[in-house]
C-alpha cells in the first residue's frame, strides 16, 4: 500500500501528460503529492521531513513551470529531490551512531558495521547518479533544452505550450515545436520508466550484495539417542 501511495504522483503525472501536456501534468503532480502528505498526516498524525521537502520542491519548481510556461523548472525537480536524498544519506554518516540505511533496514537483517557504512555510501552515490542522469537526459540525451531554446528564439516568446503546437504555429516554427514536444516526451518517459528501471536494477544489485554478507543461523544439531 505504501509503495502505491509513493508511486501515485509519478504515475498521475505521466497519465496527465499524455492527455493534456506538461502543465496540467505538473498541476496534477502538485495536487497528488499534497493529497499524499495529507493522507500521511491523517493516518499517522505526523509526516516525515522528506515527503514535505519533496512537496515543497514540487510547489516551487512546478509552480515556476506553470507560471512561466517553461518546463525546465519541473525537469530539475527530480534531480534536486535525488540530491536531497543523497545529502540525507551522506549526513547520516556523521549524525548519530547508525547510518540511515541501518536505521531503515537494521531490524530486518544483521550486518557488520563496515557493510552498513558501505551500503549507505552506495545509496548516496546512487541518488547522486540519478540526479545527474536526469540532467543528462534533459540537456544531452533527449536534446530537449536545445530544441526548446531554438523554438523560443524563433517565436520570440519566453514560454509556450508544446502540447498545442498545431494550433499555435505553422511551417518551420511548427517543426521546431513538434521537435521540442517529442524531446519533452522522451524526458517524461525517462522520468517514469528510466528512473524506475535504474532503481529496480540497483535494488537487485543491492540484494545480491547483501546475500554475501547476511549471517545465516546454524542448523540445530539432531539429538543423539542414549
Amino acid at each position: 500500500m505504501k509503495l502505491l501511495i509513493d508511486f501515485l504522483p509519478i504515475l498521475l503525472f505521466f497519465i496527465a501528460y499524455k492527455f493534456a501536456g506538461i502543465y496540467w501534468a505538473t498541476a496534477m503532480a502538485i495536487g497528488a503529492t499534497a493529497i499524499q502528505v495529507a493522507w500521511l498526516w491523517a493516518r499517522h498524525r505526523r509526516v516525515e521531513k522528506m515527503p514535505l521537502a519533496t512537496l515543497g520542491l514540487l510547489i516551487v519548481f512546478g509552480g515556476l513551470t506553470i507560471a512561466l510556461h517553461d518546463p525546465i523548472f519541473v525537469m530539475w525537480k527530480p534531480t534536486l529531490v535525488n540530491w536531497l536524498f543523497a545529502a540525507v544519506f551522506i549526513g547520516s554518516h556523521r549524525i548519530g551512531e547508525r547510518t540511515l540505511i541501518e536505521r531503515m533496514m537494521g531490524q530486518a537483517i544483521e550486518l557488520p558495521k563496515p557493510i552498513w557504512t558501505r551500503l549507505n555510501a552506495l545509496w548516496s552515490g546512487f541518488f547522486v547518479f540519478l540526479g545527474l542522469a536526469n540532467l543528462f537526459v534533459v540537456y544531452v540525451g533527449s536534446g530537449f533544452y536545445e530544441a526548446h531554446q531554438a523554438l523560443l528564439a524563433a517565436t520570440g516568446e519566453s514560454g509556450t505550450d508544446l502540447s498545442a503546437c498545431a494550433t499555435l504555429y505553422s511551417g518551420a516554427v511548427l517543426d521546431l515545436c513538434n521537435t521540442a514536444q517529442a524531446r519533452e516526451s522522451t524526458w517524461v518517459d525517462f522520468k517514469l520508466f528510466g528512473m524506475m528501471g535504474l532503481t529496480i536494477a540497483f535494488v537487485i544489485a543491492q540484494t545480491l550484495y547483501l546475500s554475501r554478507h547476511v549471517k545465516e543461523d546454524p542448523e540445530p544439531q539432531a539429538l543423539e539417542a542414549d
